[in-house]
C-alpha cells in the first residue's frame, strides 16, 4: 500500500493535541527531555504542523519568529514512521509557508546531532560550535539558498 503523507498547518485543537502527543512520545519518553523543557511560552504563538501517514498522526513540528529570524523547532516523527520521508514532508511544507510569509528572513534551527545530515541534505549548513540543550548535542543550522 502506498504511504500517503500529508502535512497541514494546525487549525484545530484536536490536531494540536495529536502533535503534542507525538512530541511527548519522542522527546519526553524516548529522549528523556523533561516535560517542563519540552513545552514553553511559545506554544500559543508558534505555528504548529501535523503530518499524517494514511490518516494516522505521525509527525509534528512548529516555527516561530525570533529576533534572529525564523526558527524551525520541535521536529518529531514517531519511531515507526522514521525513514519514510515524513520529516522531509514536514520540512518542505513549513519552508514553503515560511518563505511565502517571510521571504527576507533568515531561517534557522537547532538540529540534534543525528539529524544534522538530514538537514544538510535539505540545504541547511552548520554554524558555530556544538552545544547541548536538555543533555542532547545540537548544532545551529541556517538555510542556504
Amino acid at each position: 500500500m502506498q504511504n500517503l503523507i500529508l502535512v497541514s498547518k494546525i487549525e484545530d485543537i484536536r490536531d494540536l493535541d495529536a502533535a503534542f502527543t507525538i512530541r511527548e512520545k519522542v522527546f519526553v519518553e524516548e529522549q528523556g527531555v523533561p516535560t517542563a523543557d519540552e513545552y514553553d511560552q511559545y506554544e500559543k504563538t508558534a505555528h504548529h504542523y501535523l503530518a499524517t501517514s494514511n490518516g494516522v498522526p505521525c509527525g509534528a513540528a512548529r516555527w516561530r519568529q525570533t529576533e534572529k529570524g525564523i526558527k524551525l523547532e520541535r521536529f518529531a516523527v514517531l519511531p515507526e514512521y522514521r525513514n519514510q520521508e515524513v520529516g522531509s514532508h514536514l520540512l518542505h511544507k513549513i519552508l514553503q509557508d515560511v518563505k511565502a510569509a517571510h521571504p527576507d528572513k533568515e531561517i534557522y534551527l537547532h538540529a540534534q546531532l543525528p539529524a544534522v545530515s538530514f538537514y544538510a541534505r535539505q540545504g541547511f549548513e552548520t554554524v558555530g560550535d556544538l552545544f547541548t540543550e536538555c543533555d542532547i548535542d545540537h548544532f545551529k543550522m541556517i538555510l542556504r539558498d
